[in-house]
């Protein structure tokens, strides 16, 4: 949420509590290609403004020396409704590409110039899946449960990183996040040669006060939950763990939701 977001929040203030961390990938189907491509961050933004029109454009050759490109066109597939991926996608373009940065921009809604839209994630994976030529983002589960291809992504150290559960992991410790952080945090094109560029968390919002005793204190136990034995079950549904260290913060964070003005984050 925006400072403006929270501001106008009808409950006051409002705590972001990062829950589990995903990849957003770079999905594509072009028929005959049958290993991974290899793309940069500058690359994958000139192809969904619309300046890369052509699969066999000499940028994306010289990426994929050993691949026969075929001379088709490519078919830009984006989210029609505002969504958080689409705001994580946009946001690392514009980390990595001062033309996107200029005019686009990044939000949860882009003016696309070109391509075609689907609802949700479900709606670019299907679109994708079954268009020849198609590229696209999407969570990287939706491209696991769809069988779809997913490139490789040049990352800030230089390096073509496959989205994993390993490389989302591997730029959560990349970022450096400050000790006063409120967790309303990028960790797109994060340090790290083993990081995966377009990542992020996913957040769950919590009113900092609570006025239902009962309900308050039952939402703490279940975030003690998630985060003592939740996390567990993250790898299984193809996103990755928060780090241990970021865990602990977040168990000392819940102390500060108030239930009727009384601290209830110590409960048992």
């Amino acid at each position: 949420m925006s400072d403006q977001e929270i501001a106008s929040a009808k409950g006051g203030p409002v705590l972001h509590f990062p829950t589990v961390m995903g990849a957003v990938v770079i999905t594509y189907n072009v028929p005959g290609i049958k290993r991974p491509l290899n793309v940069s961050g500058d690359l994958v933004a000139d192809i969904f403004s619309g300046k890369i029109t052509k699969w066999n454009d000499a940028r994306i050759v010289a990426q994929n020396r050993r691949v026969a490109l075929p001379n088709s066109d490519i078919l830009v597939v984006h989210r029609s409704d505002g969504s958080g991926t689409t705001y994580i996608f946009s946001d690392y373009l514009s980390a990595v590409s001062p033309s996107w940065s200029s005019t686009l921009g990044k939000g949860k809604e882009i003016k696309w110039p070109v391509g075609l839209g689907a609802k949700g994630n479900e709606g670019v994976a299907g679109q994708v899946k079954q268009t020849p030529g198609s590229i696209g983002y999407v969570e990287l589960a939706y491209a696991k449960q769809n069988a779809l291809a997913f490139a490789n992504l040049k990352n800030a150290a230089g390096r073509y990183i496959t989205p994993s559960i390993a490389s989302v992991t591997a730029a959560a410790a990349g970022a450096k996040l400050p000790k006063n952080t409120d967790y309303r945090v990028s960790i797109v094109n994060a340090a790290g040669k083993d990081s995966y560029p377009i990542s992020s968390m996913t957040w769950i919002l919590v009113y900092q006060n609570q006025l239902d005793a009962v309900k308050g204190a039952k939402l703490v136990n279940f975030l003690r939950w998630a985060y003592k034995d939740g996390e567990k079950a993250a790898s299984s549904l193809d996103y990755a763990p928060l780090p241990a260290p970021i865990v602990a913060q977040l168990q000392n964070r819940l102390k500060t939701i108030r239930v009727a003005d009384a601290r209830v984050g110590g409960a048992k």
